[in-house]
């Protein structure tokens, strides 16, 4: 079974929870790095001809729309991570509606293709904000990948289904790809993506993606611009998180390149072609 690949495409500074992260009105001010470390990305993944799936912040698309027809061009799917970073909880169901269309609406002008993933800040889809899939249904996505089968420190919906699955609401179907975790000692742990890939020795992550096809469940990894960017500016936090944020920089892109050397890695749009047809 393929395993799908994914890169949050957003900038150093949107992380979330932070008295310290700054407001949407500032991010034009500061110094931006996501547009080199995209590319480097890009051409890494071109020397194993991987397709990945780029779920685009839709203000880094509108700043940089270069990067997103340069994506499409690869050959890779062009997806949602919403336009302004926001938890989903943080905001009312009418902005959040407008969030998920108005980014939708940008990147399928941007890039030409026809957006049907999506993925929410923080994973925020947990059990009080489910409202969001009907709204993701109304505006037109296939599929989400925004649900964190395990508890962390946004949330998670620590009983949800593990495998990809249908979903049906009173508005009509999606499909959920739910971030992979495996299964030790009873616990659901990630290692598959941002701190979690970051964290966890490449033989452990290779050993746990095994456990995981084992188990008929496609590996979804996902990994962020500034995590190849050891260099990157920092935001100021405290130590826990930022052990979280900032542990082993140095180490995703080694990773990274022995993932696409070693795995059969591709989009959840072609993912859905192969497996779902």
């Amino acid at each position: 079974m393929k395993n799908i690949l994914s890169v949050d495409v957003e900038d150093w500074f949107h992380i979330l929870g932070l008295s310290s992260t700054p407001d949407i009105n500032k991010w034009n001010n500061l110094e931006s790095r996501v547009k080199s470390n995209f590319y480097t990305l890009l051409d890494e993944f071109d020397k194993t001809d991987t397709k990945v799936t780029c779920f685009f912040l839709g203000w880094v698309a509108e700043k940089f729309p270069e990067i997103v027809k340069e994506a499409c061009q690869r050959g890779h799917e062009i997806a949602s991570h919403g336009y302004s970073h926001r938890l989903i909880g943080a905001m009312s169901r009418q902005e959040f509606s407008d969030d998920i269309i108005q980014t939708k609406v940008l990147l399928e002008n941007i890039s030409g293709q026809t957006v049907i993933g999506y993925r929410s800040p923080g994973f925020s889809i947990i059990k009080s904000t489910t409202w969001a899939l009907d709204e993701l249904i109304k505006a037109g996505y296939k599929y989400d990948s925004s649900i964190f089968p395990a508890s962390r420190g946004h949330g998670g919906i620590s009983d949800a289904n593990l495998f990809p699955h249908i979903i049906e609401t009173e508005h009509g179907s999606i499909r959920e790809f739910p971030l992979s975790v495996a299964i030790v000692s009873k616990m659901r742990i990630c290692f598959f993506g941002g701190g979690y890939l970051r964290l966890f020795p490449y033989s452990i992550i290779r050993h746990m993606s095994k456990r995981v096809n084992k188990e008929g469940r496609p590996v979804i990894y996902y990994v962020h611009p500034r995590e190849i960017d050891p260099g990157h500016p920092r935001l100021s936090m405290g130590w826990k998180r930022q052990f979280k944020s900032y542990i082993n920089l140095g180490s995703t892109m080694p990773k990274l390149k022995r993932l696409l050397s070693e795995q059969q890695l591709t989009s959840f749009k072609n993912w859905l072609v192969e497996y779902e047809a």
